[in-house]
């Protein structure tokens, strides 16, 4: 085990340095000024004198492999640098936005796991009835679902049609942070959520639903039922243990995938997480922060998968570190 956790620390090292120096160079051949962006629009108003002196303040005035050479070198002392978004560190900035998208990522990933597998094994239990048709048309139709358009749809029918739940925002309007309620919170909370957990569930029912029937088509499922056992405790003593350890890994295998889908989900309801955050840096080219944002964003993933292997091996003791790994 210990050697499964140093080697899985070396491939963190190095999967952050690579991501570093693509984004970094991404982000240096960006058409968007960082000078413009932070001025906004008083950049017709702003002298060579003053862009200097912004460009001198935020470092711009360097040529890239300078820049990116000091800020690595305060990286790696934990000084991510000062947001010019926010005027704030990077560090802070990220705590309060990711706390944020972290309550918002949670709900839609256990919704979306619990709700998929379920449907994916009564789908694969049920194969050929019209209860394997109807979620598999479920599950079709939501694959090619974009999540901005979902967002947009069940902001219409439950905010604006319906008025059942808030329009925007994570909080109601003028309510101070230590204020919002829990209810308040929930109720802000459920759109965005449920537009994340509706789109990442396709992925789960489909999967699980072909696990399933290979379960159910397999020699020891026909055994047991040739004793007499019926589909229910064949699903329930025989199948769903062995769909489960595949579910776990497309479950944690989401984890990259729910993030993009939480800035798009974020946007749509002008949602102040993690997600946003990383809009407003890429648009206004806020480097610090953004490079902060896919740093933590990446060994949030990582983690996540780093999870699922230790979990391989509480599922299955069969798999040992080494084929988890």
């Amino acid at each position: 085990m210990l050697s499964y956790i140093l080697r899985r620390a070396a491939h963190l090292l190095t999967l952050l340095a690579a991501v570093s120096i693509l984004c970094f160079g991404l982000v240096s051949l960006s058409p968007i000024d960082p000078v413009d962006a932070y001025v906004g629009a008083d950049v017709f108003k702003v002298g060579p004198e003053q862009r200097e002196k912004i460009a001198q303040r935020w470092g711009l005035d360097k040529p890239p492999v300078e820049r990116f050479t000091a800020w690595a070198g305060n990286m790696l002392r934990g000084d991510f640098g000062t947001s010019a978004i926010f005027n704030e560190p990077v560090l802070d900035v990220i705590g309060k936005r990711f706390m944020v998208s972290l309550w918002l990522m949670s709900l839609a990933w256990v919704l979306s796991g619990l709700v998929g597998f379920a449907l994916g094994v009564a789908a694969g239990a049920m194969e050929g009835t019209w209860i394997d048709t109807s979620i598999r048309f479920y599950a079709y139709l939501l694959a090619g679902t974009p999540t901005f358009w979902l967002g947009l749809l069940l902001l219409i029918i439950f905010s604006v049609k319906l008025q059942l739940t808030p329009i925007c925002c994570a909080a109601p309007p003028g309510v101070l942070p230590g204020d919002v309620t829990f209810w308040q919170a929930v109720q802000h909370l459920l759109l965005p959520a449920a537009t994340l957990s509706i789109v990442g569930i396709s992925a789960v029912i489909m999967h699980t639903r072909q696990k399933m029937t290979q379960v159910m088509h397999s020699d020891y499922a026909l055994f047991a039922r040739a004793q007499g056992e019926r589909t229910p405790g064949i699903v329930r003593h025989h199948a769903v243990r062995n769909v489960v350890l595949p579910a776990i890994t497309l479950q944690f295998a989401t984890l990259g995938e729910l993030f993009g889908g939480s800035i798009l989900a974020e946007q749509v309801f002008s949602y102040p997480g993690l997600g946003r955050a990383t809009v407003e840096a890429g648009v206004r080219g806020d480097v610090p922060l953004l490079l902060g944002i896919v740093l933590v964003s990446a060994v949030f993933v990582f983690a996540g998968n780093t999870v699922a292997d230790i979990l391989y091996r509480v599922v299955d003791p069969r798999i040992g570190w080494e084929r988890a790994a």
